[in-house]
């Protein structure tokens, strides 16, 4: 059976490393990615996906990326389920990621944070830099 996923899209926010109480570091984060059609104002939506990274990939992907960096990421889908503290079940749906590629230098990335933000979650992908080396940067 195949579970696997390839995402490029930007963070929506900085990643959130956590340590679990045996001492595994594991980060969490949101990846917009834009969808490949436009909706019927003539705009382009995107998908809000949940990531979640383990380990030392997990603190590497922490200490180099930040709100709207543009990164590749693959993985696979991963469903779980518990009870919130009302008995009621959640279900969650994530991407665990095995390995990233940032794709953008961090010249860029510290340029488009001066300059306020990156123009939209997904714009500027085939502008890459040279920088993306294939996937396994974790």
């Amino acid at each position: 059976m195949i579970n696997n996923v390839v995402l490029v899209g930007r963070l929506t926010r900085d990643p959130e490393l956590r340590t679990t109480g045996s001492g595994i570091s594991v980060a969490t984060f949101t990846l917009a990615v834009d969808r490949q059609f436009t909706n019927a104002s003539g705009q382009r939506e995107a998908d809000f996906i949940s990531c979640v990274i383990w380990r030392k990939s997990a603190e590497n992907f922490c200490n180099f990326t930040s709100k709207g960096s543009l990164v590749g990421i693959q993985g696979r889908i991963q469903t779980r389920n518990y009870d919130n503290k009302d008995g009621q079940r959640v279900y969650v749906t994530e991407v665990v990621v095995d390995n990233f590629s940032l794709l953008e230098s961090r010249r860029e990335r510290e340029s488009r944070q001066q300059n306020g933000g990156f123009g939209g979650y997904g714009q500027g992908q085939s502008q890459n830099s040279g920088f993306n080396s294939g996937f396994g940067g974790g």
